[in-house]
């Protein structure tokens, strides 16, 4: 009896539907995934690139900076070749690239230490302080920037406006005198400069360099309540900062949803408004949110320098200040790669976001 074909679509030896569909969606993950690879290995290599040459063009002599000046020439040229400097430039940068991805930046002149060593104990204070200051800025921001859009030229869209504003305009060192002033001064509401106050420092185990962190592990609600008083303030203001650009673009971003024709075709449907903002307009701002969060984190990262410097945070800003001051340009440029690294992983970070908030994207 012949056997008849139930699938005439399919001939001797074809896959099963649905095999194809699953290959080509794997080779374009694979694509995508090599294509983001390359992306950050490219980045990394521009951002060690820079560096180098900033490096090299510093009107400041590494020799020197190792010898001093009471050095005699002898002297002077067995520091020279034994730094590698009497190589030519492209042998240096590949030893550059070398020492940096093995985690080498050399010694800080100003410590005596591993500037690796010295980023360590540093890093975590103005990560613990950004972090901070971010959280704020979101769950502050985002909210603020969503009903503003909802309630447009209301009282809390000129609110939101005028809190962009001000966040944008006013000088953070001058915002951060006048915080010291009023709320540590008069007010005596929060702790003073510093992470810690004298009582509990180096009273609680590291274990994470985050303070908070830290005195939670250790039991030590004294030393956590001290902590939280002296970071609360500068964080607040690195916060006002960020929930100014986050809310402005948050407000952006959802005006443009709630302008589109699906948004006019759920309230003809008779969905809530609160359905219709949060659980369509919102979820649809959310990837492109991803970037600016991740943006306003990097910057908070790199550009606390002014407020670890009024406020006394030993963190990666003050350090690499004190560093360039002192021409320190090995400290200097270790805190630059770090930063730079931070930057290309939040970048990373979000693109993975991508994917999960899109299956599109995949």
């Amino acid at each position: 009896m012949a056997v008849t074909d139930t699938n005439p679509g399919l001939g001797p030896g074809a896959a099963p539907p649905g095999r194809p569909g699953r290959g080509a969606a794997r080779r374009r993950r694979a694509r995508s995934i090599g294509g983001t690879l390359l992306s950050l290995a490219l980045t990394l290599l521009g951002l060690l690139l820079v560096t180098f040459i900033i490096g090299r063009v510093m009107p400041i002599d590494p020799v020197l900076k190792v010898v001093g000046d009471r050095a005699s020439q002898a002297q002077y040229e067995a520091a020279y070749r034994a730094m590698g400097l009497d190589q030519p430039l492209y042998i240096q940068f590949w030893r550059y690239i070398g020492d940096v991805l093995t985690g080498d930046f050399g010694r800080s002149i100003s410590t005596g230490q591993l500037v690796v060593n010295d980023i360590k104990r540093v890093f975590p204070a103005t990560f613990e302080l950004a972090t901070l200051g971010t959280l704020i800025g979101v769950f502050v921001g985002v909210p603020l920037g969503v009903i503003a859009a909802a309630r447009r030229g209301g009282i809390i869209d000129q609110i939101a406006r005028v809190v962009a504003l001000v966040g944008y305009s006013m000088p953070i060192f001058w915002l951060g005198l006048m915080g010291l002033l009023v709320f540590y001064g008069i007010l005596g509401w929060v702790g003073g400069p510093g992470r810690q106050g004298i009582i509990y420092d180096g009273m609680v185990p590291v274990v994470t360099g985050l303070i908070l962190v830290d005195s939670l592990i250790a039991g030590d609600w004294g030393a956590f309540k001290d902590a939280f008083s002296h970071i609360i303030l500068p964080a607040s203001l690195l916060g006002y900062y960020s929930l100014a650009y986050i809310s402005r673009m948050t407000r952006s971003f959802m005006l443009e949803q709630l302008s589109s024709e699906y948004i006019t075709t759920a309230r003809v449907k008779g969905l809530s408004e609160r359905a219709v903002i949060w659980r369509h307009a919102f979820r649809n701002i959310q990837i492109p949110l991803v970037t600016v969060i991740a943006l306003s984190f990097g910057s908070l990262l790199e550009g606390s320098v002014l407020t670890e410097i009024i406020f006394s945070w030993p963190g990666l800003g003050q350090y690499i200040t004190n560093a360039l001051l002192s021409g320190d340009m090995n400290a200097v440029l270790g805190g630059t790669v770090v930063v730079g690294i931070c930057f290309v992983l939040l970048n990373l970070f979000s693109d993975l976001l991508y994917r999960v908030l899109d299956p599109r994207s995949k």
